[in-house]
């Protein structure tokens, strides 16, 4: 059976079994700030599992794109040098919010290996918890006594907590697990005492993982029944494929075949003939996956966060490379590979092809740069260890190399165990927790509020806010909730700041990047100043107010308006983000796509994909192509529709946003569809003017763009133009002759600096004219060494030139003490004499006298140091050199 096969059939079987398909979620989660990337197929699903909101569904079944790049199961250093590691992987699940539990779980699993896939049932082992006496838990007899129906208690294993029970953290929702296992025969044993449970070989391999989240612990350590027992599970796509493919590896798959010929044509080695080269082949498949995925989903090769993760896989792979012989730029043809491969199930990687290639060329390009010299760091260090007689390579060495030059850690621990050094893994890995600790504080959720108890709860009993903005900035309404530091309320006073839920609003919370709206919220008797609004991940509105006057309580009826003005300013905005991305498109190239923005009354800024600056005629050009978009008073129209039918459509999506079965998708004429909720003007005439303010780097190969619209653009406009003419006035020209004004006084100004510099170099050698005494002659050659009065290298490079011209043929030196202290030194050798005496060298010997260094060319040096009194006697010690 094929991958994608097995993909389909498991979904079409759960599918029959009244479960809902839904599409694999980001590897960016959207709503988790616990989490930097997607590590299961849970995870789109965690909130529904804890009973924080409720879906129009109580079943699902997912084929999850997933990531995992640290911790001791997910180490790196172990892809590609065993048979199941990976960082992307598929995971294959199905899910029940408090309906079905253990007993149709259960039979899920068997009914599936066996019926559909026709594995052995002779083969398969189950597990179950054996029960913690610290959780006061006995042995799991419920999954038990099912797996009873249909296997032997012999193939029935019990297991321990550390593998046999799943908890979230170490309070809250938890329960017991129960794996399938399958005997692949002996020839996958590791030995004669390989035993299921037992080693952590091949031969007995855990195919899927059913958890029964059945209780929730408590913070004294007790466990208590849920009220609504949930189920998840997760089975590995690849592990299975590779068990119905009868193939001895994951990495032996029809998927990961198709990727590894193309490495295998790149670097004229085959796949299976040399164990290190397969090791090589390997990572740069499964590194080649990864990356391809986590740029489609929009992760940008960064030093913080998600993009440190991606940078160190692309670099991995990319050194494997060399391994092979790889010495081109080549990780965009094994994402080209990856896309081949993977095209049919995940259309996207294919839409943002030329914006994956980009991003991989840029980074193999950059990193290319620094790997040379990477290696040459590390064998510095080595020929340092050597040196000190030590045998063992420090820790803080080996992130060094990882983290100054991206040099892979698995590449300096191999280098350095070939050399016989022992690795300090322990020290390496405080440094690299540090780092990860960096790393999580270097990203946070954004554009989704923070959930307190209250808001959960209220989500949990269904409860959500209708949006009424699209259609109007003024509605009628009922209070649902108020919320305070505290906890929920039924009245708040004047003074107070309070979060009000009401059931619908025309007040849109922040999102996608749009700020959320402010106004008012009254009532009889009672003023609320809205100072913001948010939404939370349960679609909860929730409105940030202070009470201005009287007492608001649950259940009054209220007027909620929006502030006109500033909604509307930024609507203009908006919309007119939507036109530059059009623009960019068209002018850069489909490789342009949104990588964040913030839209609001006052301007706006545009991040996107683009590997270099723009030039002043490229923003011209973006500017007047807008504003033809924007004269022709395009209108905006919008409609609801389903994702798969708004892709279809052209729609684009944006990256690290969470769409739901419905998408809103806006249009501008013919030319622009996004997925968007946010608000937008109605024509792009209301745009007004639109003026870009600034072009910046934000990380390597994302640019921002920063502009105005309406009269924000007028009043900058107005600004430029004022200070223009008040310069033209200071400068007593007309605006339009400014730029030849300042041309010329620039000018004048370079031509008197030479007039001072050659004025000035006039007094230093007026002050300093070698007489007779201080030339000495050494075998007929004129030789001038003594210290003078300058504080500044400058003067003493002056004065060299002037002394250089006056003697014609010989050598000088001149010493002196710096405005800061220190001794500097100059040496100065006329051309006819630079094949006998080299500055350079002179200087090099001399700096060190006064306790520093040195150097330069054989006609000119500059060197010195701290030690001033020092100076006198490394001046005497030239005309020993020059005798010598």
């Amino acid at each position: 059976m094929k991958t994608a096969e097995l993909r389909k059939a498991f979904l079409e079987y759960f599918k029959i079994n009244e479960h809902r398909i839904v599409k694999s979620s980001s590897l960016v989660p959207h709503d988790d700030p616990t989490l930097l990337f997607t590590t299961a197929g849970m995870v789109q699903f965690k909130r529904p599992l804890l009973g924080e909101e409720k879906r129009d569904y109580v079943r699902a079944t997912s084929c999850q794109k997933c990531m995992r790049a640290g911790g001791k199961h997910n180490d790196l250093r172990n892809v590609g040098r065993t048979a199941r590691h990976h960082t992307f992987f598929e995971m294959l699940g199905n899910f029940s919010f408090g309906d079905y539990f253990k007993k149709e779980a259960i039979h899920f699993g068997w009914e599936f290996f066996t019926d559909h896939l026709r594995l052995p049932k002779d083969k398969l082992y189950a597990s179950v918890h054996e029960g913690d006496e610290e959780m006061g838990l006995g042995v799991d007899q419920e999954a038990l006594e099912e797996w009873n129906k249909y296997l032997p208690r012999e193939r029935i294993l019990t297991l321990s907590t550390s593998e046999n029970f799943w908890a979230m953290g170490d309070i809250g929702p938890c329960g017991p697990c129960s794996e399938i296992l399958i005997d692949q025969g002996e020839h996958m044993a590791c030995g004669p005492n390989c035993a299921p449970g037992v080693c952590d070989c091949d031969r007995f391999l855990e195919l899927w993982n059913l958890v029964f989240m059945q209780f929730n612990r408590k913070e004294d350590g007790t466990m208590e029944p849920l009220p609504a027992p949930s189920i998840d599970t997760g089975a590995g796509l690849e592990r299975i494929a590779a068990v119905l493919q009868q193939v001895p590896s994951n990495y032996d798959i029809d998927v990961f075949q198709d990727i590894i010929s193309v490495i295998e044509q790149l670097s004229s080695h085959s796949h299976g003939k040399d164990a290190e080269k397969d090791v090589s082949i390997k990572v740069i498949a499964d590194h080649g996956r990864a990356a391809t995925f986590l740029i489609s989903d929009g992760v940008m090769p960064s030093n913080e966060g998600r993009g440190y993760v991606l940078r160190r896989v692309i670099r991995r792979a990319v050194r494997h490379g060399r391994l092979l012989g790889i010495d081109k730029p080549f990780m965009h043809q094994v994402a080209e590979g990856v896309i081949a491969a993977m095209v049919d199930t995940y259309p996207d990687i294919a839409k943002n092809r030329s914006y994956i290639q980009m991003a991989l060329k840029n980074e193999e390009k950059s990193f290319s740069a620094t790997l040379d010299r990477g290696l040459g760091k590390l064998q510095e260090e080595v020929e340092k260890l050597k040196k000190a007689r030590s045998d063992v390579f420090p820790g803080e060495a080996i992130f060094k190399l990882y983290d100054t030059y991206g040099f892979p850690i698995d590449i300096v621990m191999d280098l350095a165990r070939d050399q016989d050094f022992q690795v300090d893994e322990t020290g390496f890995d405080r440094f690299m927790e540090e780092q990860r600790q960096r790393s999580r504080a270097a990203f946070k959720i954004s554009g989704v509020m923070e959930t307190s108890e209250a808001l959960k709860q209220l989500t949990a009993k269904g409860i959500t806010t209708t949006f009424t903005g699209h259609v109007r900035t003024e509605d009628q309404s009922v209070i649902l909730a108020l919320l305070i530091k505290d906890g929920a309320v039924n009245e708040v006073g004047e003074g107070q700041r309070v979060e009000v839920i009401c059931e619908h609003t025309p007040f849109y919370g922040e999102a996608g990047g749009q700020v959320g709206d402010t106004g008012r919220i009254s009532g009889m008797g009672f003023t609320l100043e809205v100072q913001d609004t948010q939404k939370t991940p349960g679609d909860l509105l929730v409105h940030v107010c202070k009470v201005l006057q009287g007492t608001a309580r649950v259940g009054e009826e209220v007027t909620l308006a929006v502030d006109e003005e500033k909604r509307k300013a930024t609507e203009r905005n908006h919309t007119a983000t939507h036109i530059l991305h059009y623009v960019l498109r068209n002018i850069l190239g489909d490789h342009v796509k949104q990588q964040g923005s913030y839209v609001g009354p006052d301007y706006f800024r545009f991040d996107f994909s683009h590997g270099e600056a723009l030039t002043s005629e490229q923003i011209a050009t973006i500017e007047k192509l807008v504003t033809e978009h924007i004269l022709a008073n395009e209108d905006l129209t919008d409609k609801v529709t389903d994702m798969d039918t708004a892709i279809t459509e052209g729609a684009m999506a944006l990256f690290g946003e969470k769409y739901g079965d419905e998408v809103r998708m806006v249009s501008i004429g013919d030319y622009s569809k996004e997925l968007c909720g946010g608000t937008h003007s109605h024509h792009t005439g209301d745009i007004g003017l639109f003026k870009i303010i600034g072009e910046s780097s934000v990380a390597a190969g994302i640019r921002r763009i920063e502009a105005l619209t309406g009269t924000g653009a007028l009043e900058y406009i107005q600004n430029q133009e004022k200070t223009l003419r008040d310069t033209a006035a200071l400068l007593r020209t007309a605006p339009q002759d400014l730029a030849g004004r300042v041309q010329r006084l620039l000018a004048q100004h370079k031509e008197l600096e030479k007039e001072i510099e050659r004025v000035k170099a006039q007094a230093l050698s007026q002050k300093f004219a070698p007489i007779g005494q201080d030339i000495r002659e050494i075998n007929g050659l004129k030789v001038l060494s003594q210290q003078v009065n300058v504080d500044n290298a400058k003067d003493l490079r002056v004065m060299l030139d002037n002394l250089k011209d006056q003697i014609k043929s010989g050598v000088i030196v001149l010493g002196a003490e710096a405005a800061d202290g220190k001794a500097m030194l100059i040496c100065g050798v006329t051309r006819d004499l630079t094949d006998k005496y080299h500055a350079g060298e002179i200087i090099k010997e001399l700096s060190a006298m006064v306790g520093g260094k040195g150097g330069g060319r054989p006609d000119m040096a500059q060197g010195g140091g701290p030690h001033v009194n020092k100076i006198k006697e490394a001046l005497e010690r030239v005309f020993d050199m020059v005798e010598q």
